[in-house]
């Protein structure tokens, strides 16, 4: 075939080959167009992917656990409780100062003394019967009815039971918190070496702990209470060392806790590493085992609280806490063992400080629970 026939075909194929040529090209340029008009979408959910991935990162575990807690109405209903209990109990003195915790009413009844004296009239020689009175004392007014002068009325010796109430929540509160993180505090040390040394020191401290759990507290904090009537230990300080030692009988309870979370989380991944680069045991204890265990100890010690309170007013009510004229709770339920009347007509003394005790129990309950629903990782979101 010579040149010229080979350049005819050529010439005759093109026109079909341009024209597929020029069909690719307009596919390529819609397909383009198509290409450009997705890209903006592509981009803007990007963005909105990005934005919410920020927004993610900024809520934090601890807004997270907030969040969750405010969710719940008996949590929230519990730390409103609590809150009210305490500002009544240490600004209420502040704004109602009519009368002072050991302020006795001794506006009661006059008593007189009439003296019979005879007098001569030299004169007439005539006798005469003259009484000289004088007023001796004003009786306490006791049992005084709730009223403008007493809200809730006033004890046998004549106190404001309203003022004691508030006088009364200092002590049973503030005493109840120094136990707790006292008790906390201690779990936390032993509890800490035992979970984290394991072998003889773990049971060393674990037997400690089960003869401390062991004892029966209740006759012990008789003895004691009797030991301290002989001493002559003074009102006001013997409940803070009746709750000293019930701290120390407390504590193995918290340890035990302690133990347990830590023995599950020294062979984490996290703790081999830090084994690797040399940390000293104190920092690896401290630091890295013990914020991890604040959780369930948070919850534990809200629990606990609350039992204290009843402990603490147990105490109180079977004379071994706080002595007269100063007040407690449960010193003032105690007031209704010395007479039968008083319970049954006199519900302005003892009602009050008892239902105080339910509120502080039942809202610190409350905000247990929802502390312990808050920090659940498998809990629902």
């Amino acid at each position: 075939m010579d040149e010229n026939e080979m350049m005819k075909n050529e010439t005759a194929v093109s026109p079909e080959a341009a024209e597929a040529e020029a069909r690719a090209r307009d596919e390529r340029n819609m397909l383009g167009e198509e290409h450009a008009l997705e890209e903006p979408q592509e981009e803007a959910m990007l963005d909105e992917s990005d934005a919410l991935d920020k927004n993610v990162r900024l809520l934090s575990p601890f807004r997270m656990v907030m969040r969750r807690f405010f969710r719940s109405k008996l949590s929230v209903i519990g730390l409103v409780m609590i809150v009210a209990l305490m500002l009544f109990s240490w600004f209420g003195p502040i704004v109602y100062r009519a009368w002072g915790e050991i302020e006795e009413d001794a506006s009661g009844r006059i008593e007189y003394y009439a003296l019979e004296m005879t007098v001569y009239d030299d004169a007439t020689g005539e006798s005469y019967t003259i009484y000289q009175v004088t007023e001796t004392e004003r009786t306490l007014n006791a049992y005084a009815p709730p009223g403008l002068k007493h809200i809730l009325g006033t004890d046998k010796a004549g106190m404001d039971v309203f003022t004691r109430l508030m006088y009364g929540g200092r002590i049973s509160l503030s005493i109840s918190f120094i136990a707790v993180f006292a008790v906390t505090f201690l779990g936390i040390i032993f509890g800490g070496i035992a979970g984290y040394f394991g072998g003889v020191t773990d049971e060393i401290i674990m037997r400690i702990c089960d003869i401390f759990m062991c004892l029966p507290s209740l006759p012990i904090m008789l003895i004691i209470g009797t030991l301290f009537d002989s001493w002559h230990i003074e009102s006001q300080y013997r409940i803070y060392l009746l709750m000293l030692f019930l701290t120390l009988i407390s504590w193995p309870g918290t340890a035990r806790l302690v133990r347990g979370q830590i023995l599950s989380l020294r062979e984490q991944e996290y703790m081999v590493a830090a084994e690797a680069m040399g940390f000293s045991t104190s920092r690896k204890i401290f630091k890295h085992l013990i914020p991890n265990v604040l959780p369930q100890l948070i919850v534990s010690m809200t629990l606990s609280l609350g039992s204290m309170i009843l402990q603490e007013a147990t105490l109180s009510y079977l004379g071994l806490g706080v002595k007269a004229p100063y007040a407690a709770w449960g010193t003032m339920i105690n007031i209704v063992t010395e007479d039968e009347n008083i319970l049954r007509n006199y519900f302005n003394i003892w009602g009050p400080p008892g239902i105080c005790i339910v509120i502080a129990v039942l809202g610190f309950n409350f905000v247990g629970d929802g502390l312990r629903d808050a920090l659940d990782p498998k809990a629902r979101r």
